[in-house]
């Protein structure tokens, strides 16, 4: 099941694929990890599907990666006395702490720490965006807004706070109890929502203890303030650009997608660009040109990922939705000016340590010979990340020593992820390179490839001999 492309496929599951047979098809159209929402559906219902994926990868002999995608806090307004209202621009507007129906002149905002964070000046967003209101007086149980931009608000719209930083958990009681039944399940990936500060990953690596990889989501402005250290704490980022669309001018967002995209290269994480990808597809079997330019665009700045939600996981076309993003990234890869933007002006700046001047010979030698594959053999998937980061130009066959390690991997630009035996010796892992890279249909006998491994073999970060050999 060799893929002919670079870039990864994030599929979401859902009531449009939920069965075996869709699951199968969309992994066999080009999926490489799926998402499991845990905004929606119960636990019985993504361990459902988490059987059939692992079924599947049984069959099909290739790791597939799981990532449980958290729901994070959601604040919302209370109900109204008759379900909806129109706010006029102009007019003031209150919320408050009070659990009373509302009207068109105050309504509850059942979330305290919202109180405790705000200060004249502050914007609320009402309904992604549709109402705007701006705070000109507040105390800790209520506030006065004058309203910007009015509309219909009804009952239990979302709210988003600009300008502030919320004493808020980004993991909610339901989080918890969500996060350790994912990891009971066993998914390699776990989503944090609403990080908007270093701490937030902190407190999830602690929970999570190297039982799975961390999956940080942009989403909040605060947190592209603090994308370095955001980026350092966690091992895949998401730009979730649906929510960051509503707190940001939506021309701000494709260079702060890429800022990001950028950040993580240069940390060797894999970026994952998400939301409204081939939006249009919910509901027809074709994108329109602009979303297949917009799959392009991330594939061009060096994301690792892109990722379909409601396409695969609600629409009508799920299998169709996955097929283009595959031709789209296979066609955007195949175009000749793809690899040198790719390896020099966004190429980072090569470590210091061993691996990493390793890994960059990787990379120099895929450009000056005819390299058919580069072979990484991995005990913490480490190796296998830092040759993905400096994009060589040959495909490379990941062998992990765990399984766990494998499935994560499948996340990783590049990287066709295997099972490995454990191996005695650097002889013994060259004659094994050879005999998998001839099996799993990357080199063909007297092809060269080449090895990056380590000794002592099996010792994590240790990455240290490069060998040039002839399959």
């Amino acid at each position: 099941m060799r893929r002919y492309r670079n870039a990864k496929i994030v599929a979401t599951l859902g009531p449009s694929s939920s069965t075996p047979e869709m699951i199968r098809s969309l992994f066999e159209a080009g999926a490489d990890v799926f998402r499991l929402n845990f905004s929606h559906g119960t636990h019985e219902d993504h361990k459902k599907r988490y059987d059939i994926i692992r079924s599947i990868e049984k069959d099909v002999g290739r790791p597939i990666g799981v990532l449980a995608d958290l729901q994070g806090p959601k604040l919302r307004v209370g109900t109204f006395e008759t379900g909806r209202v129109i706010l006029s621009t102009g007019n003031t507007f209150d919320i408050d702490l009070d659990d009373a129906p509302g009207d068109n002149h105050r309504v509850s905002v059942p979330h305290p720490e919202i109180f405790a964070a705000l200060s004249p000046g502050v914007t609320l967003l009402l309904d992604d965006g549709k109402v705007r209101l701006k705070v000109e007086s507040c105390d800790k149980r209520q506030a006065r807004t004058r309203i910007e931009v009015g509309g219909v608000l009804s009952d239990r719209k979302g709210v988003s706070v600009v300008g502030a930083i919320l004493p808020l958990s980004a993991l909610t009681a339901k989080d918890r109890i969500d996060l350790a039944y994912a990891l009971e399940m066993g998914a390699d990936w776990i989503a944090l929502s609403f990080v908007q500060r270093p701490e937030d990953v902190e407190e999830m690596r602690g929970i999570v203890a190297g039982r799975a990889g961390i999956m940080s989501k942009l989403e909040k402005p605060s947190a592209v303030e603090h994308l370095d250290a955001i980026v350092q704490l966690s091992d895949a980022i998401m730009v979730a650009r649906g929510d960051l669309g509503v707190e940001m001018a939506p021309e701000e967002v494709p260079p702060i997608q890429r800022r990001i995209v950028r950040a993580c290269r240069q940390a060797g994480k894999p970026s994952i660009v998400a939301t409204q990808m081939l939006e249009s597809m919910i509901t027809v079997p074709t994108p329109t040109r602009a979303e297949a330019s917009d799959v392009a665009s991330a594939i061009y700045h060096g994301a690792d990922a892109v990722m379909l939600s409601a396409e695969s996981a609600a629409g009508q076309f799920p299998l169709e939705s996955v097929a283009m993003m595959n031709r789209i990234i296979t066609v955007a890869e195949n175009d000749h000016g793809y690899y040198k933007p790719m390896n020099d002006a966004a190429r980072p700046a090569s470590g210091s340590t061993i691996p990493d001047v390793i890994c960059a010979g990787i990379r120099e030698a895929t450009r000056s010979m005819p390299v058919a594959a580069v072979v990484t053999y991995t005990t913490s998937g480490s190796s296998s990340m830092r040759t993905s980061r400096e994009r060589p130009s040959a495909p490379i066959l990941s062998m992990a020593t765990t399984t766990k390690i494998a499935r994560r991997l499948a996340l990783g630009w590049g990287l066709h992820s295997v099972e490995a035996p454990q191996i005695a010796s650097v002889d013994e892992m060259s004659v094994h390179a050879c005999e998998v890279a001839i099996r799993e249909g990357f080199a063909k006998r007297g092809e060269i490839i080449v090895v990056a491994t380590g000794t002592p073999i099996g010792v994590s970060g240790t990455t240290n001999t490069l060998k040039i050999l002839s399959a």
